[in-house]
């Protein structure tokens, strides 16, 4: 995942202690992050790269399965780019109905186009008809949407 250096030094604690490949490692987590995660990304989210932009905020929290504290983030960014964090979030809870509300506010967003075939309404559908099974294919995919959007927003947000 390409980042701007300053992001990439921010986070790199981060994905050294938990590797985006054993991120996220099902699609609806019934529990959070260990203490030492959560704290690990209290430090994180204190440097001012991080401090001032809600999206990579939201998506840290995703990304050790912190969804409430996610949630209370996505929700307040008022863009496509909120509004698919929010997406993302309501499906990795197991709420499939409202992850397509969220989907359609999103619309098409720039950072699907990296991922060849990318059909988020089809992802929903599929983590809903296979859940709780969590196959590879999806966790793979989850962890890729999460990179691409992550990356997308440390250039733009």
């Amino acid at each position: 995942m390409k980042l701007p250096q300053p992001i990439a030094e921010a986070v790199q604690p981060l994905f050294d202690a938990l590797p985006l490949e054993e991120a996220m490692p099902v699609l609806c987590p019934k529990s959070g992050a260990t203490s030492a995660q959560i704290a690990l990304l209290k430090e994180i989210l204190s440097d001012r790269e991080i401090a001032t932009r809600p999206a990579l905020q939201s998506a840290l929290w995703l990304y050790i399965d912190e969804l409430d504290r996610s949630h209370t983030i996505s929700q307040d960014i008022d863009d496509a780019t909120g509004s698919y964090w929010h997406g993302i979030m309501h499906r990795r809870e197991g709420d499939f109905p409202n992850a397509h509300y969220w989907f359609r506010k999103v619309g098409i967003h720039p950072a699907m186009a990296d991922l060849a075939g990318y059909d988020a309404h089809a992802f929903i559908d599929e983590a809903g008809e296979s859940y709780p099974t969590d196959p590879i294919s999806l966790i793979e995919l989850q962890r890729a949407e999460w990179a691409n959007l992550f990356a997308w927003c440390a250039h733009h947000t």
